[in-house]
């Protein structure tokens, strides 16, 4: 029999060149379409697929390669004589080199305002088939679907023949390839759908770099990426400086975006181990930048700095007086680039949409042996219910949305002070909320003093009031619901703070 190899791809990448280098080896090619059309232009000879089969492509090209002579030609074991006997009866050749990829689905459904038909006709039939026959008859056939191993492929023909081990690599990435497929189309009928739950989740998640190790050093650890994220996500940020970024990089970064998303305003948020240290929103960059910087000049040291603005060369200056990892900003000016690249230890990164949020509306948790899902957190208050008998200032309005703001991205239980826009003191991860409140207050130091409280969940007991009077906070918001809430009311009646209720919690876990 013939060698022969089926070559039909919509990415062309290198496919001309190992096409010549398999007809120097002595291989038929068999092509349909685009590919056919591009390999003869270069000069090869091939067989379209309807000299193979002896029947016209149809349906507008849906139909094609979804025919016995070809699949028989890609799943007849060799090695089994009943087999190639029935090839012979039947006049049918083997196929012993595939190399297919997928109508361009994601591409397709990445175009903004995409019909639904549209996407539906770039759904792949023949070409997965083809793939899992091919891959399923391991043994005899070698199936490409990356162009990336086209090169492998050949040195391997020009040896002697592909290697065993190479053919099962090469099924490995040919299913692979097809679950992501799959997965990418399912995922986007769901989302036509409003499901937002299926009763079967597959995930569809492509490598982006293999990381030096993980939160320790011990740890092996990669970095994937959403196989569609979305707009503003950190993922599609640009790296214009300094070294690969780390798992712990990673990590607090993605926490600092998340908070950040919550403002409109110019902000800056600086994070540590995953939580804010400092966050400042104000009329200008440098302005929000001296607030984060002033609201905790230690923890910030080493951190990370996320801005939702373009840093400009004052910023920039301020930032090098202190050492920071990383900062993710939506643009840099050329002097602060300058400035910055001084430091070969930052790492800078430009992320388009920064403001954007996660537009899917789930948030994912691993969890041994499974996976909690559930909607994203997307409120944090909107109307409210004054309890005391003292109200809430205009201003200090303003600076209970913005502690809640940051409240909600800091692990619970948890307790921020802020004052003016600014974070003073931060109660973080603690077991108890008294525990967090005290925390809180302690970092603030004087600074509490006028200052608002936000609280990510109830007070279980009026213990809370108490220690924000002795340390001169003049108003709180927290969610309310507590069996004790009177006497948390009582307290502050007392002590003529202002607090009001919001009927919305905001765990963090």
């Amino acid at each position: 029999m013939k060698q022969r190899a089926l070559i039909s791809v919509s990415d062309k990448t290198g496919v001309v060149k190992f096409a010549k280098e398999l007809s120097a080896l002595g291989y038929e090619i068999i092509s349909t379409g685009g590919t056919e059309k591009a390999l003869k232009e270069a000069g090869i000879a091939t067989l379209n697929i309807s000299e193979i089969t002896g029947f016209p492509e149809c349906l507008d090209g849906r139909v094609k390669t979804l025919h016995p002579f070809v699949h028989a030609g890609l799943l007849a074991m060799r090695s089994n004589a009943e087999h190639m006997k029935q090839l012979e009866k039947l006049g049918i050749n083997t196929i012993d080199i595939v190399a297919v990829n997928l109508y361009p689905f994601k591409a397709t459904i990445s175009k903004n305002n995409v019909e639904f038909a549209e996407a539906v006709e770039n759904i792949d039939i023949g070409g997965p088939t083809m793939l899992r026959s091919a891959a399923k008859n391991y043994q005899d056939v070698a199936v490409v679907t990356d162009s990336r191993d086209y090169q492998r492929v050949i040195d391997e023909l020009k040896k002697g023949g592909v290697s065993l081990n190479t053919k099962k690599h090469l099924m490995y990435k040919v299913y692979a390839h097809t679950a992501a497929y799959d997965a990418l189309i399912s995922n986007y009928l769901a989302g036509q759908l409003g499901i937002k739950f299926p009763e079967s989740l597959t995930l569809n998640f492509e490598r982006i770099d293999t990381l030096r190790y993980g939160e320790n050093s011990h740890q092996e650890a990669v970095y994937y990426k959403d196989a569609m994220p979305s707009r503003g996500a950190l993922t599609n940020a640009v790296q214009l400086h300094g070294k690969e970024l780390s798992f712990n990089n990673i990590n607090d970064a993605s926490a600092a975006l998340e908070l950040l998303k919550e403002f409109d305003r110019p902000a800056v948020v600086a994070v540590k181990h995953a939580n804010p240290c400092g966050v400042g929103i104000a009329s200008t960059v440098y302005d929000a930048y001296i607030k984060a910087y002033e609201a905790d000049k230690i923890s910030i040291f080493g951190g990370i700095l996320a801005i939702n603005g373009t840093v400009d060369k004052k910023t920039a200056e301020e930032i090098n007086k202190i050492f920071i990892e990383i900062v993710v900003a939506a643009d840099y000016t050329g002097d602060a680039l300058d400035v910055l690249k001084a430091k070969q230890n930052i790492r800078l990164l430009k992320l388009n949409d920064i403001a954007l949020k996660d537009s899917s509306g789930v948030s994912v948790k691993k969890v041994s042996g499974g996976l909690l899902l559930q909607t994203s957190d997307d409120e944090i208050y909107g109307e409210y219910t004054v309890v005391t008998k003292t109200n809430p200032t205009s201003k200090q309005l303003k600076d209970m949305k913005f502690a809640m703001s940051v409240v909600k991205h800091t692990r619970s239980n948890a307790i921020v002070l802020a004052l003016d826009e600014t974070t003073v003191g931060m109660g973080i991860g603690q077991t108890n909320r008294i525990w967090a409140a005290e925390q809180a207050i302690e970092h603030a130091g004087e600074k509490a003093v006028g200052a608002v409280m936000a609280s990510d969940a109830f007070f279980p007991f009026s213990d809370c009031v108490e220690a924000a009077a002795k340390a001169g906070v003049k108003a709180i918001v927290q969610p309310g619901g507590s069996k004790k809430d009177d006497e948390s009311i009582a307290a502050c009646d007392k002590y003529g703070i202002a607090m009001i209720f919001t009927g919305i919690r905001h765990f963090k876990h």
